[in-house]
């Protein structure tokens, strides 16, 4: 049976995780002596830095292709699952839009953080993210934990905020040497859940009918 449109835009989710895959795998070729291990991957975007090119090149489908994705997602879900997990998705959604629209304002001005107003905002767009992040994972959560027609939503869900946690919590445990290996889980854990929904999106049953939403699911 063919797919609608909007189901179809659910797999740009996967298409903006392969770009930001292979941004995060092979800008390091163009940044002589940067370690991965214990760098940052924002600091393979920062305005100074030498593989800045490449990354811009790489990830050039990341940024429209999530943003696409999950507010398509928006749109297909209107109507059906639970009124908790809509609104999980919806503010997720929120923060994919904050983040592609503010980590394109303020990249980092350099390798690290040199303080510079452009960085302190870069930080403050992190927290947004972050916040946003746990906010949105949780309600998505537990509305899967809540019903069973949302149940693979907060499996997905609860795996990518363990690996927000796993990111958060190593950062501050790990020699400074590991640190950008923890740092991975954190920035995988949104990008892999947006194509998660485009992937549950593209898989929806188009023809049956949306269901009774459920008050006490709120």
């Amino acid at each position: 049976m063919r797919k609608p449109l909007l189901q179809k835009l659910g797999l740009l989710g996967v298409v903006s995780l392969l770009s930001y895959t292979a941004a995060v795998v092979f800008a390091p070729l163009a940044y002589p002596g940067y370690r991965w291990t214990a760098q940052a991957v924002s600091d393979l975007s920062a305005a100074n830095a030498p593989s800045l090119a490449l990354w811009n090149q790489l990830s050039a489908l990341y940024n429209v292709c999530e943003v696409v994705c999950v507010t398509a997602v928006c749109l297909g879900i209107q109507g059906r699952k639970t009124r908790l997990l809509r609104r999980g998705i919806a503010l997720f959604a929120v923060m994919e839009w904050v983040s592609a629209v503010g980590y394109r304002m303020f990249p980092l001005s350099e390798s690290g953080c040199a303080g510079t107003f452009q960085d302190v905002m870069h930080l403050a767009v992190t927290a947004a993210v972050v916040l946003l992040s746990l906010l949105s994972l949780g309600m998505i959560a537990a509305a899967g934990a809540k019903d069973r027609s949302c149940r693979s939503y907060g499996v997905c869900a609860g795996i990518a905020l363990g690996m927000m946690l796993v990111g958060a919590l190593g950062m501050k445990l790990v020699p400074a040497e590991y640190f950008g290996v923890v740092e991975r889980f954190s920035v995988f854990a949104a990008t892999g859940f947006n194509a998660a929904l485009g992937v549950h999106l593209f898989c929806m049953d188009a023809e049956k009918q949306p269901q009774i939403e459920k008050e006490n699911a709120i």
